[in-house]
């Protein structure tokens, strides 16, 4: 585990290092790096004000109402300013289990911006990803402030510098370095709970990803958010389809749907594409195999690194 190695007073070395990042990320203001520092040191007390679990809750709402225009992002320029919302700063895009292991597998640093078809948000729609190969896996802020939390803990997995090593450094008993293979393997053992993967943006963290978490609609504050029409997920680009000559009506689906799409009638499963955000547990449930993911344009773009990145190089090919 990552000792602390700068003298006391100063900063630490990953402090320095998230700092520097942020320096030279275009558009970052001195509010988004102590809203970052915030967030990365205490989001155990963060994510517990923020749900209202924590009792200090009470005392900072307020505050957080009366400071809150310090910390509302600029529109990016040429945007209607009324779209800029919280729910712009911070939010997950559904993604698959195989998506979700490509994107602990990459293995070389890479840049790709501006995926607003990717990430249907006005803010935080970058993925780069530096040193991807140095990944934690912390004990989940969301599950941890529950009183009765989903087990196991450690299943938030961060990924590449700045952030893996401010986490490992800021957080060593709730914090363990792990390899590309150990995330996977976190990742497939949380899918087979039937957990589903979201692969996290935030506008304080310099604006792009830097987390998988692997969610439960009883302890993620993303999904409850969700579920109360904030609209801080956005799909996976999927949906789940129904062969109904396949389909016994057993009503596992059902059981293990996180969003609540799936109900059974008549002995017949059938799902509600406004709500199916296409993670895929429902398809890996099915003894009959009569569920299938297929594309939906009209829910954007699927978040598959290996692609997005090979489009990348194809337009860089032909400009």
């Amino acid at each position: 585990m990552t000792k602390r190695t700068s003298r006391p007073g100063t900063p630490r070395r990953s402090t320095r290092a998230f700092t520097k990042e942020a320096r030279r990320t275009p558009g970052y203001t001195f509010f988004d790096w102590l809203h970052a520092n915030v967030y990365l040191r205490w989001p155990y007390l963060y994510i517990g004000v923020g749900t209202g679990e924590h009792w200090l809750a009470r005392i900072f709402r307020p505050l957080v109402k009366i400071f809150s225009p310090l910390f509302t992002p600029r529109p990016l320029d040429g945007r209607d300013p009324e779209r800029v919302t919280f729910a712009d700063t911070y939010h997950g895009k559904v993604v698959p289990l195989e998506a979700a292991r490509q994107l602990v597998t990459i293995n070389e640093d890479i840049c790709l911006t501006d995926l607003e078809q990717v990430i249907p948000y006005a803010q935080a729609r970058d993925i780069i990803m530096r040193n991807p190969d140095h990944i934690v896996a912390l004990e989940c802020p969301c599950r941890s402030v529950r009183t009765d939390p989903c087990l196991p803990l450690d299943v938030c997995i961060i990924i590449g510098e700045p952030f893996a090593g401010f986490v490992a450094e800021h957080h060593p008993r709730r914090a363990r370095w792990i390899t590309p293979r150990e995330a996977e393997e976190i990742l497939c053992a949380e899918h087979e709970r039937g957990h589903v993967h979201h692969a996290f943006f935030k506008d304080a963290m310099l604006g792009r990803f830097y987390a998988i978490c692997n969610c439960c609609s009883c302890c993620c504050a993303a999904m409850r958010a969700w579920r109360i029409g904030t609209p801080m997920l956005a799909s996976s680009g999927y949906v789940s389809r129904v062969d109904t000559d396949s389909c016994i009506g057993c009503g596992v689906c059902a059981e293990f749907c996180q969003f609540g799409a799936i109900s059974v009638t008549d002995d017949l499963a059938s799902v509600s594409e406004t709500l199916c955000m296409g993670c895929g547990v429902c398809v890996s449930k099915c003894e009959t195999g009569a569920l299938s993911l297929v594309r939906d344009p009209s829910k954007g773009e699927p978040l598959e690194i290996r692609e997005l990145i090979a489009g990348e190089m194809v337009t860089s090919v032909t400009a």
